[in-house]
């Protein structure tokens, strides 16, 4: 995995809007709120103050609608650490990149999802692309084993496996219609893979608690963030 990848090709019209939908909510750690709730929050874990989050917020706003990338959002994250004196966990270019890449592959999937709605009838089929299959380097057994999983829009399966499925997960999906099978030579699915679930720990504000999540996945990742941006638009 490359230590500074680059910003994902932007702009990205839907991915902007989902982003500047969300509602800045000081949070001490990320899973003071659960999956869907990310949707409609922006939250960096520890930003207790709202002027600290409208910074970042603006930072991560300037990386989807200019595409910059990494080193450009690591010289904008010094100086708002620098401006608010903000005490911030963990190293420096480790919690930079968490900001970053999480944020802009979340804005990514879900502006992505409101494609493959409006499309699913042309487009019926959803296809898994693992991240080695993409840029190779290192990856997660479980998400390579869900390469060329074929399945229908409105499987289940993708409500908890759409990408990202975890932090710094490159995995994709690509939206197929008929003559898209042909061309690629890959065929719907019998079924989708087993999904056995797991227990793991996750330490939000009140402590430590245990949650099931899909085996593969991480705690706070198994949910469809499309989905779940689309359903709170509609409330």
């Amino acid at each position: 995995m490359p230590a500074d990848p680059k910003g994902i090709s932007l702009p990205f019209d839907e991915a902007i809007a989902f982003f500047r939908a969300k509602l800045r909510l000081p949070t001490r750690t990320w899973t003071d709120i659960w999956q869907g709730e990310h949707a409609r929050s922006f939250v960096v874990a520890g930003a207790m103050k709202d002027d600290l989050l409208a910074d970042f917020q603006a930072a991560i706003d300037t990386a989807l609608s200019e595409g910059t990338t990494l080193r450009d959002f690591r010289k904008d994250f010094d100086a708002i650490v620098e401006r608010h004196g903000w005490d911030f966990k963990g190293g420096r270019n480790w919690r930079s990149r968490v900001i970053f890449d999480t944020n802009l592959r979340s804005a990514y999937s879900a502006g992505r999802w409101q494609q493959i709605d409006r499309l699913k009838e042309r487009r019926p089929w959803l296809r898994y692309v693992s991240g080695r299959a993409i840029a190779g380097g290192d990856y997660r057994p479980e998400h390579d084993a869900w390469h060329n999983t074929v399945l229908p829009v409105d499987d289940a399966w993708w409500d908890t496996h759409t990408p990202p499925n975890g932090w710094y997960c490159r995995c994709t999906v690509q939206q197929l219609g008929p003559r898209d099978l042909d061309r690629l030579g890959v065929a719907p699915s019998a079924a989708a893979p087993p999904s056995p679930m797991v227990t793991r720990q996750v330490r939000d504000a009140s402590g430590v608690r245990t949650v099931e999540v899909p085996q593969g996945i991480d705690p706070g990742f198994a949910f469809n963030i499309g989905k779940a941006a689309i359903a709170a638009r509609a409330q």
